[in-house]
């Protein structure tokens, strides 16, 4: 018997292993299926699982870096949206109103675990959360001949950078969000998106170059 309070299993509606590549809708397309799935059809509201779990997956991996915890997070994503499919409203994107979910979700996970994350101090602000005007200049590991070494320092940084630094950082460089729908999508304020991005750069950027640096002096 279903258990009505949850609606579908992701077991139900994709496979909890079933991680296809990312779809698209156009934005006709999305509205009907959103429609269908305020109706509770489990058939369209598996077509929304399938273009979308594995970018939620993937972001939710790498704010919690724990592949069990991640699925649990994924799953739950996907049965919250299922249950408030009803109260969205469309003013944002559903790709947006997922992720804002999965943000909700890992931010809830890392205080319930009572990490002790590592943040960057640098003035005039505290996690970003006080808008400054930066340049939007990118320092992205991607674009060096990375050693496995210094990948795994770069993954260090990231890991030991707050949550609201590492969230904006991987919905902006990972899932190639613009600053209006991160903004949206962790309900603040778009020059606090930009503060946070580049505190997350320069925290990055710092234990990197201590590594390179230590690698010219030998």
């Amino acid at each position: 018997m279903k258990d009505r309070r949850y609606g579908p299993k992701m077991s139900q509606i994709a496979g909890a292993d079933a991680l296809s590549a990312r779809k698209r809708f156009d934005d006709a397309a999305e509205k009907v299926l959103l429609e269908q799935c305020r109706r509770q059809d489990y058939e369209a509201f598996s077509k929304i699982v399938d273009a979308y779990q594995a970018r939620v997956m993937g972001f939710v991996r790498r704010m919690l870096r724990s592949e069990e915890e991640a699925r649990d997070v994924t799953q739950e994503v996907f049965i919250k949206a299922f249950q408030a499919m009803g109260r969205f409203d469309g003013r944002s994107s559903l790709r947006t109103w997922l992720f804002r979910i999965a943000h909700n979700l890992c931010i809830d996970r890392a205080r319930k675990a009572q990490r002790s994350l590592t943040t960057v101090s640098l003035e005039p602000t505290e996690d970003g959360d006080s808008a400054f005007d930066v340049p939007d200049e990118r320092w992205s590991p991607q674009e060096m001949v990375l050693t496995q070494e210094l990948k795994d320092i770069v993954e260090d940084a990231i890991a030991s950078m707050s949550t609201k630094l590492r969230t904006v950082l991987i919905l902006h460089d990972q899932e190639d969000m613009g600053y209006e729908e991160i903004a949206a999508a962790v309900d603040v304020p778009v020059g606090t998106v930009k503060s946070r991005l580049f505190l997350a750069r320069a925290h990055i950027k710092k234990h990197a170059s201590e590594y390179l640096d230590q690698q010219v002096k030998n």
